[in-house]
This record gives structure tokens, sequence and C-alpha cells, in this order.
């Protein structure tokens, strides 16, 4: 039989988990239907998922249809999760994006949809709640076109709406021939011509949607059933299954990562070639380590079983890889992991309670890291304090309850604050050589700073010979690089530049008559990397570095005779409306204002509205901080800015 790794993505309380236990009781895979309300869903399985009502990990049930075997993997609405959402995207077959009928396109919608778009991932749309009072139909439709600019095929059209006796009626109207033909110049001539055949337009459908090209769009209510099984036949008929090579080179990647009873770890990956098999001895990650499968399990009808091999098209639990990490690829390289959103915006420090031990403290926020690596654990020694990266408050309350529920330790958390990177202004290079100078390492380094765009990542680049020095030593100098580059001029991250190693030179290894190798007279990777922070240092300081702050992209619907108040508040606010709009008696601005700021205009909006404003936002992009005084994040480094201060840190470092 066939499979196909199905995503339900949405905007938190769209009904996406309500609709996960509809298809999951239509398929015959349990006999109730799970409530969010009462805890009792199949796929929120955390105590803490089940006490707030939301999905806070993606989880991987599977259930059977005519011809096709679904892996659905139900994923976080709340923006604070969006980790989780990316580390699935990336092994999906297809999808289908659950729309609110009385909420309509919300901020998390149109990011979703925008990136499903943009990596050509087959998706259907299910516009739920038609039961709701409130819900809309076609206004949704027309704004999901509108502000989406997606193209859209409505498969039928909802009845009753707003009442528990809401249903959906299925058929292809007029406007799905338009939606096709503006993809099928074939299809056009032959309506032009006399007309199109039913079976000649579903099979355009079906082609497309597998393209990505159109998103069949249909009604319903989880609650109550009306429009799932209509849905289902979509899934069935007009999403792509697996492909994949079963009798390739072993390939996966894995998308999630947790701790089972006795502590172990066990990885979720799927297989896109090949197969592995228990008592398998496997490469994986950058590293290319290599791990001994010791279990295998598959999902199906809600649950999953041990097996002996798993092959390509699967997802698969793993158990055995001590050292695996999410985005690891399994075997041969394969697809790349990528990031599709953007980095989180915001750090806190983690404050001990009274009885917590900081170490214990520390291992359980570093295994909370390898289940989410943008928590982004950062301790500093100095002040010894502990600082995680957050997407938002509700993310800092789940790992506040974690950490208490999981790990029995009691921890609060200082204000949080907005993370900033910092970009070169210019190019800077600096040298220090072997035995000259102050240098007291055996070590010529010589390195050039040069921006990059955005996005690019650091590009490290040779303008020495390869076989000048033995490669450990390049390659030590370019760890080290990366590394230094967490903390600019400013304490904050660098994180696009091109940085090109100028000068490279080495003491070869000296030894005694009837003696061993001499340490003292000959060069290490110490020396490297010792030498390289200061060198890449003065660089940056001769480069200059801008500190940039994270934009959000803003949308605010409010009475149009409240825009002449909120608009002096905006820029108080730092903020900058680009677009202004209208829509019926409302009005819209739309534009971009600084992450820092984005709480205060939440609470403040509602005063400026008569509790009648409506707010999005978005993370968008970085800008150069314009306004007050530089942000200094405290480094928590040897600090290379500081020579003296340096050089006696490292160097009493090794004398211990």
């Amino acid at each position: 039989m066939h499979l196909l790794n199905l995503g339900i993505l949405a905007h938190v309380d769209a009904g996406k988990t309500s609709l996960t236990e509809r298809l999951l009781h239509a398929a015959g895979v349990t006999d109730e239907i799970g409530s969010v309300d009462d805890g009792s869903t199949r796929t929120d399985t955390l105590a803490l998922e089940r006490q707030r009502g939301i999905t806070i990990k993606s989880a991987v049930v599977s259930f059977p249809l005519d011809s096709v075997t679904v892996n659905l993997i139900d994923t976080p609405g709340h923006p604070d999760f969006i980790a989780e959402v990316e580390r699935v995207l990336g092994v999906l077959d297809g999808a289908v994006l659950v729309v609110s009928a009385v909420e309509g396109v919300q901020a998390q919608t149109r990011v979703l949809m925008r990136t499903l778009r943009r990596l050509r991932i087959p998706t259907l749309v299910f516009v739920n709640k038609i039961d709701r009072r409130g819900a809309r139909d076609e206004a949704v439709l027309r704004e999901m076109a509108r502000r989406l600019a997606v193209p859209l095929v409505p498969m039928g059209a909802a009845t009753a709406l707003g009442t528990r006796g809401a249903r959906f009626v299925p058929g292809l109207g007029p406007s799905a021939l338009d939606a096709l033909a503006d993809h099928d110049d074939d299809l056009l001539t032959a309506y032009v011509n006399g007309g199109v055949r039913d079976e000649r337009l579903r099979a355009a459908l079906a082609a497309q949607t597998r393209q990505a090209r159109v998103h069949p769009a249909y009604f319903g209510s989880a609650v109550t059933g009306a429009g799932v099984a209509e849905l289902i036949t979509g899934v069935e008929r007009l999403l792509p299954t697996a492909d994949g090579d079963p009798d390739g080179p072993l390939s996966g990647t894995v998308f999630k990562v947790e701790r089972g009873p006795a502590g172990e770890k066990i990885a979720y990956a799927r297989i896109f070639s090949g197969a592995l098999r228990v008592r398998d001895r496997i490469p994986f990650g950058e590293g290319r380590e290599k791990g001994r499968i010791t279990a295998l399990a598959v999902f199906e009808r809600g649950t999953d079983i041990r097996q002996d091999a798993v092959g390509a098209g699967r997802i698969a639990k793993v158990w055995g890889l001590g050292g695996i990490r999410i985005g690891d690829v399994l075997g041969a390289p394969g697809r790349p992991y990528e990031h599709y959103f953007a980095p989180p915006t915001l750090e806190t420090v983690v404050v001990p309670g009274p009885g917590t031990d900081r170490r214990s403290l520390h291992l359980a926020l570093t295994q909370l890291a390898e289940q989410d690596p943008l928590i982004g654990v950062r301790h500093d020694e100095l002040r010894r304090e502990t600082s995680v990266s957050l997407y938002g408050e509700v993310q800092k309350e789940v790992v506040q309850a974690t950490l208490a529920d999981e790990y029995g330790l009691a921890v609060s958390f200082r204000e949080t604050t907005t993370l900033c990177i910092e970009r070169p202004a210019g190019t800077g290079q600096a040298v220090e050589f072997n035995k000259k100078d102050s240098n007291p390492f055996l070590a010529t380094v010589g390195l050039r700073v040069d921006p990059a765009p955005p996005g690019s990542g650091v590009e490290f680049r040779l303008e020495v010979e390869l076989g000048s020095m033995p490669y450990a030593f390049f390659k030590a100098v370019e760890e080290t690089v990366r590394e230094t580059l967490g903390q600019g001029l400013h304490g904050w991250q660098v994180p696009d530049c091109v940085v090109t190693m100028t000068h490279s030179g080495y003491s070869p290894r000296q030894s005694h008559a009837h003696q061993g190798f001499d340490k003292s007279m000959s060069s290490t990777g110490y020396d490297f990397r010792g030498l390289t922070p200061l060198v890449l240092t003065e660089a940056l300081r001769r480069a200059g570095t801008l500190v940039h702050e994270p934009m959000h992209r803003f949308r605010i619907e409010a009475p149009a005779d409240t825009l002449g108040t909120l608009l002096p508040v905006l820029a108080r606010l730092g903020a900058v409306p680009e677009t202004t709009g209208a829509q019926g008696a409302s009005g819209v601005l739309e534009g971009a204002v600084p992450a820092a700021r984005v709480h205060e205009l939440e609470q403040r909006l509602p005063g400026l509205t008569r509790g009648e404003g409506e707010l999005e936002t978005v993370f968008d992009h970085y800008a150069p901080v314009s306004r007050g005084p530089l942000p200094e994040r405290p480094r928590t480094d040897h600090n290379p800015l500081d020579r003296k201060e340096y050089l006696l840190n490292v160097t009493r470092r090794v004398g211990d």
C-alpha cells in the first residue's frame, strides 16, 4: 500500500487537533473522538498539552485509507512553537492547512501558507468551524485570495452556516475551471472550443494540486464531522504519495528527538531512500559519527509497533544513536536541514529557585535543547548565569512548567530582552606573526572580514596554500572563527560575513637528541585556537560592526476614525507605517515595528481603538538600531577585546 506523510498546520485554535481526532475516528482507528477541552486527544500526549489545550510538540499518528496509509503529523499552532513546525516541513509529502471560518486569515495562517508555497508542498485547505456563530464561507475564500495571493479551488459550498446543521455540499463550480485554466493552456483551449468534461477537469485538478499550483478548499466542522469525508477523499485522490528508492543507499533525516522512560534518546526520522535495519551500524550527523541501531518502530493504526527494518518513504522511531540531534542525516547525505522561519528574537536568564541545584538545571536545559535546539542555552561562567532564547512568553511558561514537572526544578525568569545581531560595517583585517611582537602563541594567523548579504551565513575562505601547514591547523582556525563570531564587538552574534585567512604559519615539530617531541617549541592546535579570537576580534574592530535589532511586520485593522490617534503612538514606538487602506468601515495600517516594542503595542491598542483594533505581527527582518544607546550583551567568552585580560584567562586555564 502507498504511503503519505501528511502535516496538519494552522493558526492556534483553528481546530487542527480536533480535526486530527475526527480523521482518526473516521478511519476507524479510534472508537471515540478525543476532546481538546477534556485532555483526551490522541496526539496531545504531554501533560502540559492536556492542561493548556494547545499542541506544543509535533506528534505522529497513522491511519489507513482505501488506497494509502497516512502518517499524520499534528503540529503546534501557537507561534511560540514555530520551530516544531519547521522541523516537520522537510519530511512532508502533503499538508492540510486549517483555517477558522469565524476568524479567517490570521497571522500564523499567512506565515504557514507563504512557507508551504515557497517549498511547493501540495496543500489542501480546510475551512473549519462552519457550525459556529459568525462562520463565513465565500468571504473567507476571498480573504485568503486577497491576503495570501494563492489560487484556491472551492470543492463545494457550505449550507446552514453558523448552526449545528451546517453541511458541506461537494461540487466543482465555474471558479474551478478559471483557476485551473490559468496553469493549463490545453484546458483553456478545450474550454474555448466547446467545454471541458468533468473527468478532464478532475484530472487537471489532481495534477495541479500535486504540483502545488492550486489548493483545493473544503468547508466543514471537526466537531460535527461535516465535510470530513470529502476532505479524506481529497487527501486520498489529490495529494502525492511518498517516493524514494527502496534499493538505494540509506538516507534519512531526523526531525524530532525525545527521551524515553530510561532517559534514552529516541529519534524520529523520515527515510528517503534505502532501508534502516536493527543492528545496522550507520553514519549520522555532521561529524559522520557511527552508531548501532538497537530498535526501530513504525506507525500503524494509531500506535507505533516494533519492526526489524524500515524502508523508503516511512517515518521511523529510532533507538541506539546516543549523539543524535535534530536535523542530522542518517546514512548518505540527502536533503539538507533548512531553516524556513525566523530564529528566536527573545532571551531571558533562568533563575534557580530555592533548593534548585545549578548543575542539575544546566543538565535539564541541555536536554531540553536537544529536543528544541533553538532554545539556545547560553552559560555565563563568570556570572554563573544560564540564559535561553525564546519565541515568546508562552514558550517561557512552558519551559518553566516542564522543568518543574519533569525534572523537579523550580525556576523563575528575569525580564525578557530582545536578541540583536551584529553585521560588519565594512572590511577589516589583522595579522599576528609567529614569534614576533607580543604574540605568545606559536602560530601565524591573518584574517580579513567582509560583509555578506543577510541570511548568507558565515563563509570561511583561504588565500593561503592549503599545503602550507597541516590541515588540522586550518580546521582549528575555521572552527574557532565560527565560535568567536557568536559574540561580536557588542556581544551579539555575527551571523553573516566572509572571513578570509590571509596569512598562515607554524613551528614544525621539534625534538632533541634521544628525546621525544618538544611541545614548547612546536605548534599545536591550541596555539591556533588561542590566537584566532585575538586576530578576528581586531579585524572586526577595524571593520566596525552595526548592531541590528529584529523588526516585525505589523498589520492593524481598526475603526477608520481611530487611525489618526494611532499614528503618533506608532511613531513613538519606533514603528514605520508603510501602507494604509480601507476595508469597509475599518482602516488598515501595515508597516514595521521593533520587536522590542510589540508587547507595548499589543497592550496599548485596545485603549486607542475602543477595543476594536486587531493586530497581527510576524518577524520580518533585522534593521540597524537607530534610537537610544546601542544595546550591549554581557560576554561569556574570555573577552578577546581586552588583550591583557584574554591572555591572562587563556594562559591560566592552560596552566590549570
